[in-house]
């Protein structure tokens, strides 16, 4: 890959976008990542709040990462009945 040269969440088709120096683009389909990796609103609420303030962080973690073991770090799910 080349130098990342843009990075942000585009509200129309639900991805985060990133565009490189030599053209090239990765588009992230958001819905479909919280679909398949998040368990809970919890965790759906995690990545939102990722992907409106720090889109190259989602980007990473989604790339590069291994957002399971990060979303069950971060988020605690207390049930009603407990």
């Amino acid at each position: 890959m080349d130098r990342l040269t843009s990075c942000e969440f585009n509200m129309d088709t639900a991805c985060v976008e990133l565009k490189f120096a030599n053209g090239s683009m990765i588009a992230i389909d958001t819905i479909a990542v919280e679909n398949e990796i998040a368990d809970n609103m919890y965790q759906r609420s995690e990545l939102d709040y990722l992907i409106y303030n720090d889109p190259v962080g989602y980007a990473d973690l989604i790339l590069n990462g291994d957002p399971e073991t990060y979303l069950k770090t971060v988020t605690e799910y207390r049930s009603l009945d407990s």
